[in-house]
């Protein structure tokens, strides 16, 4: 057993031919050794794909015993056939485990409008069963297995002591294009071998993902699939979680769900940089969060970030046709440290210095300070650079 990964659990991925790259792993397998607490949160759009819909039916849930999930197809907007074909995925799954079908969660990513190649997927089935593992290299095989665009597998890991046990935390994400906030557009897995009933895991998983995968963006475009699921075997024995107890978890879970969501943007299609938005000084959260989204998805701001161009004046401009009602004369405005703006006016600075900072370095701070109030939040985005423009149009062709 790695030192890394929770008890509980076997993983493993596999290519079976959805995507056309012999190389790169389609479908990914998670299978519990006994039943398993789970929760998921999903996209907010309005229009869903089959596992979306399967997922929410079945969770929060302490019965749940695998995770399969196929990339290079989403399976959504495909109609009566896209869910029989996932409801044959999940009983397939179900039969080798000897479960229920509703004991299986699926997750698809990829094209919209396809049929699942389900022949393929099959057979794909038959051979990943063959590869479960519990250390690293099975869990990076199930990381990889769930990938498109992303140039690489996205994980993250955390250890505590909870109760005087051991726990473990291990998490895989997906993601790099199609991204924005309320459910980003992503796929998400993340295990635990802590005790958490399914109340529990349902409201630490959303509490976390409002300040974590819900403050990212690459586009400001919701998807149809975004699924991030909890799963919790128990293994540790920690015992019931309250009081100290349970905020240790709820931080440890914080912190692994943030470096994963940060790792979405830094990879989003074509970007240079990751840019860090700190707003500081709103009345509150809604406040601070309307505006830094609103800097994180102007196109003008990302491509001066791109440029190294210290253009504050975008900056500003965006906080200020947010919606958000502020004292302009009360904002200010720093950038890599250097601060740019203050009390409705810039301030002497050298551009040179500051542009070069944003050239020399992957991630870009942005940090604007109002006088409304105490909040604070933070935000992350990617630059926007000709490479997203390509990908993007010649996506499907």
């Amino acid at each position: 057993m790695s030192s890394s990964i929770p008890a509980g659990f076997q993983m493993g991925g596999f290519h079976c031919g959805v995507k056309r790259n012999p190389n790169k792993e389609d479908l990914s397998l998670i299978v519990c050794d006994e039943d398993t607490v789970a929760a998921g949160v999903y996209t907010t759009n309005l229009v869903v794909a089959a596992p979306v819909v399967w997922d929410r039916a079945r969770t929060p849930s302490d019965k749940i015993r695998a995770v399969i999930t196929n990339s290079g197809n989403a399976n959504a907007c495909t109609g009566e056939q896209g869910d029989k074909d996932n409801a044959e995925l999940a009983g397939i799954v179900a039969g080798k485990v000897g479960v229920s079908a509703d004991q299986v969660l699926t997750m698809s990513t990829g094209i919209i409008g396809h049929h699942l190649p389900m022949e393929k997927i099959r057979t794909g089935l038959d051979e990943v069963f063959q590869r479960l593992g519990t250390d690293e290299s099975h869990f990076d095989a199930a990381a990889r297995g769930i990938m498109t665009t992303d140039k690489g597998k996205k994980v993250a890991a955390r250890q505590c002591e909870i109760n005087g046990k051991p726990v473990k935390l291990v998490g895989m994400c997906k993601g790099a294009g199609m991204i924005a906030p309320n459910m980003a557009t992503m796929l998400s897995v993340v295990l635990t071998d802590a005790e958490l009933s399914p109340a529990q895991a349902k409201q630490l998983l959303t509490d976390v993902t409002n300040d974590t995968f819900n403050c990212i963006t690459v586009d400001g475009h919701r998807s149809t699939n975004d699924t991030l699921l909890l799963l919790a075997s128990g293994k540790a024995e920690t015992g019931e979680l309250a009081g100290e107890s349970l905020d240790t978890f709820r931080a440890e879970l914080h912190q692994l769900c943030e470096d994963l969501a940060k790792q979405i943007p830094a990879d989003g299609e074509g970007s240079t940089h990751l840019i860090e938005i700190n707003i500081e000084g709103c009345k509150n959260r809604d406040d601070a969060l309307r505006i830094a989204k609103t800097v994180a998805d102007s196109a003008l701001v990302k491509t001066a970030i791109t440029g190294g161009d210290p253009n504050w004046g975008r900056i500003v401009s965006a906080a200020g046709y947010s919606g958000v009602k502020f004292d302009p004369m009360g904002m200010e405005l720093v950038v890599n440290g250097h601060l740019l703006y203050r009390e409705g006016t810039p301030v002497k600075f050298d551009e040179k210095t500051v542009s070069q900072s944003i050239k020399d370095n992957f991630e870009t701070n942005v940090t604007l300070k109002f006088t409304e109030g105490d909040t604070k939040v933070r935000y992350w985005s990617s630059d926007l650079t000709v490479e997203y423009v390509r990908f993007n149009s010649e996506y499907r062709t």
